[in-house]
This record gives structure tokens, sequence and C-alpha cells, in this order.
């Protein structure tokens, strides 16, 4: 999907087509005005120069991404590149009512489909294109057709990459958006897949490319130039195997159509830095309100949790993690709390916290035999002395 959560607020907010918006941060510092006015005056509408706090972009419209806005980038610095930007705050709930249309849509169409996330799936077309005397000259129209009938479910455009396998269709439904369809055939790699810089496949991250530069790799094509050898001497042997197949457009893994979630979690990041015993009436209610809608999310999606999860991170940004196996699957907001709260006590809580989450795994559906786990520890067992916020 194209901007998909900003493109969902240009549909509530149409006097704001063509502006630069920017979505994320806190929705305290946002107010929103009444949906669905037309001429909104622009006092209504916060701006970027006005937010104050440690929010980062989740997404931006492509007026507000010229400035150099892009997700995951700091609001304060985001401010700085346009401060007159529009800021909206994130919606869940309106974005996965959009996202269950755009994909039932699809998959009226082409049910063979991946869920990747709220805007983003895998489709296996290789039956329906089968069909054609020429599948790749039938591809474009068949895209076409795609994009026209998520258009007419939502309102909202999405980009296409039809190729041989799923790392090529990843990089190719970039390279023509918004509102773009790709068509690359096996001959096309050196011509349209080469000469991206290396960070365009998926799975080269931010490290894996700082290192192919020091080694003065680039491009994509001069991956695929260097030896096997010569990566696997570099990157171990099978990161470096697998960016020799990757840099030639080789993958083999299959659209899978149904898989269940490994975890399920929440967590938010604070506004500022809250102390354990100082902030504890806070840092309570945060903890309480993440259980809670840990607990709406299992409960949608039908799944009983056999282990819960704690996860802080604190001013120093030292992340550390607690878990615990519980001997009874739980799903209620109340026993998440609890559980969560026996891992808080095994947490040396000295420093200020910026981040706190809480994970629900072991995941089973109701009704299904569980295998009893590990004892959970007890309530006391490596607690410190500090008051804890639970």
């Amino acid at each position: 999907m194209d901007a998909f959560y900003a493109s969902v607020e240009l549909l509530r907010y149409p006097a704001l087509r063509g502006q630069a918006v920017v979505i994320g941060g806190s929705s305290r510092h946002q107010p929103r005005p009444l949906e669905g006015q037309p001429k909104a005056p622009a006092q209504a509408f916060s701006r970027l120069r006005e937010y104050a706090g440690r929010g980062v972009v989740t997404t931006a419209t492509y007026e507000a991404r010229a400035f150099g806005v892009h997700a995951g980038l700091g609001l304060m610095k985001a401010a700085r590149l346009a401060p007159e930007a529009i800021l909206l705050p994130v919606d869940m709930e309106q974005y996965r009512h959009y996202s269950r249309r755009f994909k039932a849509a699809v998959r009226a169409l082409a049910p063979l489909v991946e869920d990747r996330g709220v805007d983003e799936i895998y489709i296996d077309l290789t039956d329906l294109l089968a069909q054609a005397p020429d599948p790749w000259a039938a591809a474009p129209g068949l895209a076409q057709t795609l994009r026209a009938a998520v258009h007419a479910a939502t309102g909202l455009s999405c980009s296409i990459g039809i190729t041989p396998n799923k790392l090529l269709s990843k990089i190719a439904s970039d390279l023509d958006k918004p509102g773009g369809v790709t068509v690359l055939q096996p001959d096309d790699l050196a011509r349209r897949i080469w000469p991206l810089p290396a960070s365009r496949i998926n799975g080269v991250g931010p490290k894996a490319a700082a290192r192919l530069d020091e080694l003065g790799i680039r491009s994509i094509g001069e991956l695929a130039q260097a030896s096997p050898a010569w990566l696997l001497d570099h990157f171990g042997r099978a990161y470096g195997a697998w960016l020799h197949e990757a840099a030639h457009g080789r993958d083999e893994r299959p659209v899978v159509i149904a898989s269940e979630p490994k975890s399920i979690s929440r967590e938010t990041t604070f506004e500022r830095d809250l102390h354990a015993v100082r902030d504890r009436a806070a840092l309570s209610a945060l903890f309480t309100d993440l259980c809670s809608r840990l607990a709406d999310d299992l409960k949608r999606k039908g799944y009983l949790a056999g282990s819960i999860g704690l996860k802080l991170r604190f001013e120093d940004f030292r992340t550390v993690t607690r878990d615990s196996t519980l001997t009874h699957p739980v799903q209620a907001a109340a026993d998440i709390r609890h559980h969560a709260g026996l891992c808080l006590r095994r947490v040396e809580l000295g420093r200020r916290i910026r981040l706190l989450g809480v994970r629900a795994g072991h995941l089973s559906r109701p009704g299904e035999a569980t295998v009893a786990g590990v004892r959970e520890p007890s309530p006391t067992a490596g607690a410190d002395t500090l008051p804890l916020f639970d």
C-alpha cells in the first residue's frame, strides 16, 4: 500500500491532499478536527514544529518525504526539516480496518495470499497467469485489475511488483511508487535491479550495508560480481551464501498461505524517561494499559498465551527481557498483568525507563492440547529492594 497510514488519514481529511503530512507521536499533543470536514481550518491541525516529545515518524505523505522526512526519524528532527508539516497521531484501529478491506478485495481475485503485516502482502499468481497464452504479457493487466479492486474497496492506491519470486517482488513493488506496476522478467535483473544500492535487498540491514560499503560494494550488481568464497570469508557461511543468491535474484521461498504467529506483543516508548519510584503511579497505569491491550489482541485473534514476557529499555538504551513459561495458558488482562509483574520483580530498577513492553508467547487456540511449561519463578526470585511499579 502507498504511504498507507497517511493515505487513510487523507480519506478522513481530504483538505490535506497535496500537503506535507506526518503520522506519529502521541495523540495527547495532537488534536483532531471533525472527521470528513473538507474545509477544516488550518488551526485545527497540529504542525510538526509544535510537537515536543520523544516520538518518531510512523509514516509520511510523499510531499513530506520530499523534505527528507521518513519512517523512524525522530519527530523533533523531522520538525527541523519540515516545520509546517501537518502532524496527526497514529490510529491503528482505523488502519487495521482498511487493511482488512484491501486484503479481502485481493483474495476475492487471487486467494493465494501471504499476509506480511498491516500494509503489505505477497500473492502467488502462478495459476492465474498460467491460463494466459503469454503469462508475462498478461501480468500488467492482472496487476491493474488488482489495483482497481483495492481502490474500489478502500479508496486507496497500492503498488505492485510481479516477478519470479518474493525477494524480487519486494524490491519491484517499491520501484514505481506511488500507484506503480512493475513487471520484472528474469532477463530484467541486470537492467533494473543491479544498479540499485545493496541495501534495497530485504535482509541487507544498515550494519551489513555499511560493511559492504567498507569493502567497496555499493550496488547489487557489484555484490553479484563478488565471488561466493569472498562473501563467505567476510560474512560467514550462511549469510555470505545468501548474499550471493540474493544478488542474483534467486529466492526459493514459497508464498505461505496460512501461518500462526509465534508471539504477540505491545510496547510503548515514553515521552520522557520514567523512574520506578518517583513515577510509580504513571508506570503502573501504563503497565496495566499495555496488559489490557495485549489481552484484547489475544481475544480478537483467538489465542491463549503459554508464556508471558517483559521488555524494558533504560535511559542508557540497555534493553533487558524476562520471560515466564506458564503451566496453564492465559488470555485475561488480569492474568497477563500478574505474570508480567512477576517478571518485573526479576529486574533491577535502578535507572530511568524509556520503553516498556509486554509479550505473549507459546500461543495456542482454545481447546488445543498444550505442553506444561517450566515452573514460574518465585515472586521474590531475583527481586531487588527497590519499590516496584506493579
